[in-house]
């Protein structure tokens, strides 16, 4: 786009899109890691707690 000199708004608007994109991406692998360490199917029988605290400064 911008090789192809694009209207900036056009880039813009692009740009937003992807951030978006990947806004949602993260929140998505965050909300799965959590339901993860917290679902009654893991192999251990409490939270992995230092992984949770990691992760949540990601939200």
């Amino acid at each position: 786009m911008l090789d192809d000199q694009a209207p900036p708004a056009d880039i813009a608007q692009q740009l937003f899109a992807v951030e978006k994109a990947i806004a949602i991406a993260k929140r998505v692998l965050i909300y799965d890691h959590i339901e993860h360490c917290l679902s009654p199917d893991g192999q251990s029988d409490s939270p992995d707690i230092e992984s949770l605290k990691t992760i949540t400064k990601y939200l």
